[in-house]
């Protein structure tokens, strides 16, 4: 933003001194009167003004210790130019006079733009931003080393670079362990029963203690669900799409997964052509559509039909035999036509 600064540099002007001006023809700036020949005149720039006409274009009151800013060609006194065009700086909220640093999307003095970590001043060495922070670089890259932090081994005490191992709450590189009935190296699948370790096969052999078909842990309890050819802990048998446990209610199982009666029938179910409902039970298919089986029936005499009923289509609904023989015979020609050609 370009702006000029100046000081008031008044003086009376006399008919002895030598001017390169002519009093008839000189005109004020702004009001655009001429001059009296002993009126004081201000003389800025080659530009001449009455005193009481050189004043702030925005509270028209003289320049306070005749200091003003100009911009586009107007002239202000220094609290309406900064109240007009000068920033504030995000951090102390005053105005900022001189040198702006924009960074943040905000505005800011040199001296209050810092670290937030260690308030160094930012504005001629850098900063990184880290989410809504600005950071020096020594600050980020210590805030990049924690967020990064990896386990150490219990057991070496080296960083663990790879899917870790827990045993006893403590994190372990899994090649450290060997499975307890088999001796293969273990991995991060590794589980542990009654102190000892184990791969996952030798885990899921261990005697006749049911293994759980979710967690892949033994079911110590009383109660086990038994259920698609596995075993579960009651707490973790639950629907595929909520996720809330059966506790012996019904379910149904699509692909491997079971679902609770509302939502299977909501993912997978069929809707019924006569009443537009999910199909709770069984579904009677006929004419490419689903049917609740009590609402299969003529569309014309609305008598009940099942698979062993003789029934016709018209306009895509079924009719019974006796409505069909009550049709004229005319039309019943044009259904046989319509029903050949297609």
């Amino acid at each position: 933003m370009p702006v000029e600064t100046g000081v008031l540099n008044d003086r009376s002007i006399s008919p002895n001194e030598e001017f390169n001006l002519t009093f008839n023809s000189a005109m004020c700036v702004r009001c655009g009167d001429g001059f009296e020949t002993d009126e004081k005149i201000v003389n800025t720039n080659g530009e001449l003004w009455h005193q009481n006409c050189f004043v702030c274009a925005q509270c028209f009151r003289p320049f306070p210790e005749g200091i003003f800013y100009e911009y586009e060609g107007r002239k202000y006194c220094e609290h309406d130019f900064h109240v007009l065009f000068a920033p504030c700086c995000s951090s102390c909220g005053e105005f900022i006079v001189g040198r702006v640093i924009k960074a943040m999307n905000s505005n800011w003095h040199p001296e209050c733009f810092t670290c937030n970590n260690c308030q160094l001043l930012l504005a001629d060495v850098g900063f990184v931003k880290i989410g809504n922070k600005a950071l020096c670089k020594e600050c980020s890259n210590k805030e990049k080393i924690d967020g990064q932090r990896k386990m150490t081994c219990h057991k070496c005490k080296s960083i663990i670079d790879e899917p870790f191992l827990l045993y006893q709450n403590e994190p372990y590189h899994p090649y450290h362990f060997n499975c307890k009935s088999c001796e293969i190296e273990l991995n991060a699948d590794a589980r542990e029963y009654k102190t000892e370790l184990y791969c996952l096969k030798c885990y899921d052999r261990l005697g006749a203690i049911p293994i759980c078909g979710a967690c892949r842990r033994p079911i110590e309890e009383a109660r086990v669900v038994r259920a698609l050819g596995k075993t579960w802990h009651p707490h973790h048998f639950v629907c595929g799409k909520c996720e809330r446990p059966f506790h012996g209610s019904r379910h149904y199982t699509f692909k491997g997964v079971p679902y609770c009666e509302t939502h299977y029938h909501a993912l997978f179910g069929s809707s019924c052509f006569r009443c537009d409902n999910i199909i709770a039970g069984d579904a009677f298919a006929a004419l490419n559509k689903s049917w609740c089986p009590e609402h299969f029936s003529c569309f014309g005499c609305d008598v009940k039909m099942n698979q062993k009923s003789k029934f016709f289509e018209i306009d895509l609904k079924p009719v019974c035999k006796k409505c069909y023989e009550r049709l004229p015979s005319e039309f019943k020609k044009r259904l046989t036509n319509n029903t050949s050609s297609t």
